[in-house]
């Protein structure tokens, strides 16, 4: 053999062997949800027997579905690279234009379109000011948060906006046993986890969060993609805050008061990469029934708020470094 050798085969020989199926399956942040969620399903077990009857566990889980679904789309918009911290107050908000509108005498339809049309627009003022203007959207969205939730005090006062008996208790409908809040955001998983993983569309979005400005010179329209998720954003936090009116029956200003917490939770608990290119829709599944297990046996523990609070915020730690850790060793 010369000297010189081919490069070709001495890279071949440098290159790392392909890992085991079984291990790149074992080392996923989704594998390390589902297994969180298995122990803490035995462990509230214990605490009490209710959480052995799948109906509890979905009356549970209307609580916080809103929340979830929300959570769903803001794992899209970190995996482009971007946060949004505003969607609780957008859904605030938007069930106050709703529900001072139907009390108003507007027809229903129109209220609820009034609602939806607000979230958009709310959505296009993130999205213009981190697109157009090049602001952080860490910086804009804690801006518009406190922008919107003020707007919805003014709106809302610190009174209870009622809404029609009739509209009352979307949580109570059941279809085919499954009350029609976890049916929405159990379809909205499968569509968006769809549309994610098999996708053009789903791929360009992780390949702008990995490297924004490697998918601009592909070709990819960054910009609008980005403007597409904040606009959706906007709406998908518009309808859970109309939901959310219909399971509580009535509208306040701090409707959705700390789900940001909650909903980002869900994301990172799930596996989504706070720096993005990284995640997906399941994750998050996993995760928003994992945290619907783990506040519902805090509280059936008779554990105080401050300190559930403090719990989720350690989760919400832990699984950043947990995420973070996982990602660094699938590099190697």
């Amino acid at each position: 053999m010369s000297a010189i050798e081919n490069p070709v085969v001495v890279s071949a020989r440098e290159a790392a062997p392909p890992r085991p199926l079984w291990q790149v399956i074992v080392i996923r942040p989704e594998t390390m949800t589902l297994v969180l969620l298995i122990l803490a399903l035995f462990g509230a077990s214990l605490l009490s027997p209710y959480f052995l009857d799948f109906g509890y566990i979905l009356r549970s889980f209307t609580l916080s579905a809103e929340f979830a679904m929300v959570a769903l789309v803001l794992t899209m918009v970190i995996i482009a690279g971007e946060i949004d911290l505003s969607p609780a107050a957008n859904m605030a908000l938007s069930a106050c234009l709703f529900a001072f509108a139907q009390q108003a005498g507007i027809p229903m339809p129109i209220a609820i379109g009034i609602g939806l049309v607000a979230g958009l627009v709310m959505g296009a003022i993130n999205a213009i000011m981190v697109i157009r203007l090049q602001i952080p959207s860490i910086i804009v969205t804690i801006g518009t948060l406190t922008l919107y939730r003020g707007i919805a005090q003014v709106i809302a006062g610190d009174k209870s906006i009622r809404v029609p008996e009739w509209f009352i208790g979307v949580n109570n409908v059941l279809m085919a046993g499954i009350p029609v809040p976890v049916i929405i955001f159990l379809v909205m998983s499968i569509v968006l986890g769809l549309v994610l993983g098999t996708t053009i569309f789903g791929r360009q979005i992780y390949q702008i969060g990995t490297n924004e400005v490697a998918a601009r010179h592909a070709g990819i329209r960054s910009q609008r993609i980005k403007m597409g998720l904040f606009l959706l954003m906007g709406l998908v936090s518009a309808a859970a805050g109309i939901l959310t009116a219909s399971r509580l029956g009535s509208v306040r200003y701090d409707l959705g008061l700390g789900g940001e917490l909650q909903m980002v939770l869900m994301a990172m608990l799930g596996g989504t990469y706070i720096f993005g290119g990284r995640g997906t829709i399941l994750g998050t599944f996993l995760a928003a029934w994992l945290l619907v297990i783990v506040s519902t046996g805090m509280t059936v523990a008779n554990v105080l708020p401050a300190v559930q609070l403090v719990v989720l915020g350690v989760l919400l730690v832990v699984s950043i470094i947990a995420t973070n850790a996982i990602y660094s060793r699938t590099q190697r």
